[in-house]
């Protein structure tokens, strides 16, 4: 790609625990991409709307409260009201597995447990943009 992966990653809701979404986001910004990290208790429009303003690829959730389904799907259809169709919504936490299936026959990209590797995410992310966004 000529141009950097821009990613937004966010946490959502009452959520506070951000160490994984940090970790992420540094290792993404190591990796080569950019990336814009909003912060604590953002609501999903606010992160849907940061993503349009940021002229984002993908936007990245962290989710460990447990209101995943909830917030995942709030999201992902503000981002279709906003006609971002060609933006990857994709996350990682403490998700279920039958959770995760949900969430993918939604339209969810990648659903990223603890112990994923970085290297993992960075290489899902860039084959997804060269597919998708090229």
């Amino acid at each position: 790609m000529s141009r950097k992966i821009r990613v937004l990653i966010a946490k959502a809701g009452l959520d506070g625990h951000d160490r994984g979404a940090k970790v992420i986001a540094a290792g993404l910004r190591d990796a080569g991409m950019e990336v814009i990290y909003t912060g604590l208790r953002k609501t999903p429009e606010t992160i849907v709307e940061a993503a349009l303003q940021e002229d984002v690829d993908a936007i990245g959730i962290s989710s460990l409260s447990g209101a995943h389904m909830t917030i995942f799907t709030k999201i992902f259809g503000l981002m279709k009201d906003k006609k971002l169709n060609d933006v990857l919504l994709f996350g990682g936490g403490i998700i279920s597995a039958d959770d995760i299936t949900s969430l993918k026959k939604i339209g969810i990209g990648e659903i990223f447990t603890p112990g994923t590797s970085i290297p993992e995410i960075t290489n899902y992310l860039k084959n997804w943009v060269l597919k998708n966004r090229s």
